[in-house]
C-alpha cells in the first residue's frame, strides 16, 4: 500500500508543478488558437482565390489535389509568425526590465571612491 501511496504522491506533487500547469494551459490554449487561425486562413484563402477556383471548377481550396498541405503549411506559417512576436514582444519586454533593474556597477565604484575620497579629505588623512 505505501508504494501506491508512494507513487499518488509524487504524481500529485509532479501535477502540482508549475510548469505542467502552465504547459497544459498552453496546449489548450494553442489548441484554440490553430482552429481560429484555421477558419482565419480558409477564409481569406477562399475569398482570394475565388476567381482562379471558379476558373477551375473547384468549390473551395481544399478540394485541390494538395489543398489540404498548402491550407495546413499557411497555418503553420501564420502561427509560427504569430509565436515569434510573441516571444520576440516577451524578450524585448525583459531586456527592458533588464536594463532598468541593473545598475551601473562603475557609476557606483565612482560614486563609493568619492565618498572614500572626501571622507579622507575631512580627516586629513
Amino acid at each position: 500500500m505505501t508504494r501506491r501511496s508512494s507513487f499518488l504522491s509524487d504524481f500529485k506533487a509532479f501535477i502540482q508543478q508549475g510548469n505542467v500547469v502552465d504547459l497544459a494551459v498552453a496546449v489548450v490554449i494553442g489548441g484554440a488558437f490553430g482552429k481560429v487561425v484555421d477558419a482565419l486562413v480558409s477564409l481569406v484563402m477562399t475569398s482570394l482565390l475565388a476567381p482562379a477556383l471558379k476558373a477551375a471548377n473547384v468549390s473551395a481550396i481544399s478540394a485541390w489535389p494538395a489543398g489540404a498541405v498548402i491550407v495546413a503549411l499557411i497555418n503553420f506559417l501564420v502561427i509560427a509568425l504569430v509565436v515569434f512576436l510573441i516571444v520576440r514582444s516577451l524578450e524585448a519586454l525583459k531586456r527592458g526590465e533588464r536594463a532598468v533593474a541593473a545598475p551601473d556597477s562603475q557609476a557606483q565604484l565612482a560614486a563609493a571612491a568619492t565618498r572614500l575620497a572626501e571622507a579622507l579629505d575631512r580627516r586629513q588623512l
